[in-house]
């Protein structure tokens, strides 16, 4: 945003030159068709009076004059010329300028949409997250609730003690598997003796 307002604000006085030196060179124009015009009239009164002696001195007068506007005339064109190759190179600057900002603002909206489409992701991520907690919660509740089970019906075998403190799984394993093997040998004794 700061680029764009940087090359807008040039761009702004690139074009304000270009006016003014459009605008003078109207003005130079209009001063070189009224010099033109004097030195046609002039030099057509040179002509009129040139046989006439007595006219010397004005005749040598005018002829000052007419090389004196032939000059401004000459000078006026040459920054004519000076100010076309300005306001050429102006134009090609402003054009510039206007493909740079156009670039600018072009980059720019990319971004925002490359933006806007990480943030829907970041959404859609933290949505999905959301969804996996409660089904991790619940999976939870039900393990706790399996292995609550899974406790007390271990420890509500004849001749086990009720814990007296909470168990960590690997005893809660520890003690299904004694009670399994136990239960294990009971049958294989009664397997052994016939009975069943």
């Amino acid at each position: 945003t700061g680029t764009i307002s940087s090359l807008q604000r040039q761009l702004e006085i690139q074009e304000s030159q270009l006016r003014k030196i459009k605008s003078e060179k109207e003005m130079l124009q209009k001063q070189i068709r009224k010099r033109e015009h004097q030195l046609q009239a002039m030099s057509a009164k040179f002509c009129s009076l040139r046989d006439e002696r007595k006219h010397d001195e004005m005749i040598a007068t005018m002829g000052k004059e007419n090389y004196s506007l032939q000059q401004v005339v000459a000078e006026q064109e040459s920054k004519l010329a000076e100010q076309n190759e300005l306001i050429t190179k102006l134009q090609e600057t402003v054009s510039q300028l206007q493909t740079e900002v156009r670039t600018s603002q072009y980059h720019i909206r990319k971004q925002q949409e490359a933006q806007e489409a990480i943030q829907s992701q970041v959404e859609a991520l933290k949505h999905k997250e959301l969804q996996t907690r409660v089904v991790l919660e619940g999976m939870a509740s039900r393990f706790e609730r399996y292995r609550s089970k899974i406790i007390q019906a271990t420890f509500s075998a004849a001749g086990s003690k009720a814990p007296q403190a909470e168990l960590t799984d690997e005893e809660v394993l520890e003690a299904m598997q004694k009670i399994i093997n136990e239960r294990m040998e009971f049958y294989q004794m009664l397997k052994q003796n016939n009975i069943k």
